[in-house]
């Protein structure tokens, strides 16, 4: 199971080749890609998903019988990193490249590591405009530190400045025109616009006394993203129509097209009960989702950094969020539901609290809500370096994730006139 992780993690080198990994497991399980521009005819017994604009992917089953609501997980591909500008190169005694920061990361941890790019490129072809996946696989730039003799306080404290600090080295100064016409040649035509991104070139690896940790980049949210997949793929029909939601844009605010706050969701939900027949309010009022995105494991060096009381551990856990200014979507009733899931999935729950004076972070949850109201828990996998781009978790929380994903997606919720809920 951790060997397949790791090979997902080690090609998806962007947003756009991590949905594109998530499709293509889709299509070879035999679901039907469906577009957002045609009418949906839907069947029985049906698998179905559907791509918006290469870096989100939504998928669903219709079930054989008539439909009893949505459970639906939500995850995102996007994690921190650096962006490459428009006129990106940047000429001088070396050849380097223009880049900005994409969400909020630790910047140090990319300095003096071997990187490339990746990413989509826009393309003219006799057809019209056309996208195509880019990946520079090989060593191509470095960002190199100062040499503590002419930083002395390096260790002291850095505040690093984009726009000076972290500007990779490309080449010498005779290589200005190579790096467009490298990517040119790789998308095999005249680029008219481009989302690239520097990846780490570091493989992922599996270390410790018994090897019960996984590190790699884009921990946070890909090993959600394939945890969630796998559970969905794997989980026997319940009656509910399982939903699968791969967003773009967390890291950021959620805010584009293809992020939680657009209209993705909702209009997938309310064009599958327009297909099936279906009352979409009826079905939403015996709805659930799990919005799954990883949360902070203690750290071994500063303990006094979480919760006294709700501290998870690597490796002994899926963590379930508690917020209580709802940056985490968790309830008394969600939480209930999610531990009847990882109960009968006979997985481990731990749970997670900010220290009361530490802001913590947010996730997409209750961005999610504004679009679709149902309940819904906020879950996710214990990890230590948050946003750095080498980041690690526990290999066991893993399995456990992927377990309980598939617990869930196999259930149903069933609401009596007093208003109890079953999780069956």
């Amino acid at each position: 199971m951790i060997k397949d992780l790791r090979h997902f993690l080690d090609n998806a080198h962007s947003v756009y080749h991590a949905v594109k990994a998530v499709a293509d497991q889709l299509q070879e399980a035999g679901y039907t890609r469906l577009q957002e521009t045609q009418s949906w005819n839907l069947v029985p017994g049906g698998k179905y998903y559907f791509v918006r604009g290469g870096s989100a992917v939504l998928a669903f089953r219709v079930p054989e019988e008539k439909p009893r609501g949505f459970m639906i997980s939500a995850s995102h591909a996007d994690r921190p990193c650096f962006k490459v500008k428009e006129n990106g190169v940047l000429t001088g005694a070396y050849t380097r490249l223009a880049t900005e920061k994409y969400g909020g990361m630790l910047m140090a941890t990319w300095l003096d590591r071997p990187l490339s790019v990746a990413g989509r490129v826009m393309v003219e072809t006799e057809n019209g405009i056309e996208s195509r996946l880019v990946d520079i696989d090989r060593d191509l730039l470095l960002i190199p530190n100062v040499a503590i003799h002419m930083n002395r306080t390096a260790n002291d404290g850095y505040k690093w400045n984009p726009a000076v600090d972290t500007i990779p080295l490309l080449g010498d100064k005779a290589d200005a025109d190579k790096f467009w016409a490298e990517v040119e040649t790789l998308a095999g035509g005249e680029i008219l616009g481009h989302d690239l991104y520097l990846y780490l070139r570091e493989k992922s690896s599996l270390w410790g006394l018994n090897n019960s940790f996984l590190s790699a980049q884009a921990l946070d949210d890909l090993s959600c993203v394939w945890a969630c997949t796998r559970g969905f793929l794997k989980a026997e029909p319940s009656g509910a129509i399982p939903v699968l939601c791969v967003f773009d844009s967390e890291e950021v605010g959620s805010s584009a097209c293809q992020g939680a706050a657009a209209d993705l969701l909702e209009s997938a939900v309310v064009r599958i009960c327009s297909a099936l027949h279906l009352e979409k309010n009826c079905q939403l009022s015996r709805s659930f989702l799990v919005s799954a995105d990883n949360g902070h494991a203690q750290h071994p060096n500063h303990p006094e950094l979480s919760d006294p009381a709700n501290a998870p551990i690597m490796n002994q856990g899926i963590v379930l969020k508690f917020n209580a200014n709802q940056r985490y979507t968790t309830d008394g009733l969600s939480a209930a539901i999610f531990r009847k899931v990882c109960k009968d999935a006979q997985v481990s729950l731990q749970t997670y609290c900010n220290r009361a004076d530490i802001a913590g972070g947010s996730t997409l949850g209750n961005i999610s809500l504004s679009q679709v109201a149902v309940p819904s828990v906020d879950i996710g996998l214990p990890q230590l370096a948050m946003h750095s781009c080498y980041e690690t978790a526990g290999c066991q929380d893993i399995e456990d994730l992927v377990k309980a994903m598939t617990a869930y997606y196999g259930k149903v919720l069933e609401i009596d006139e007093t208003g109890t809920i079953s999780v069956k």
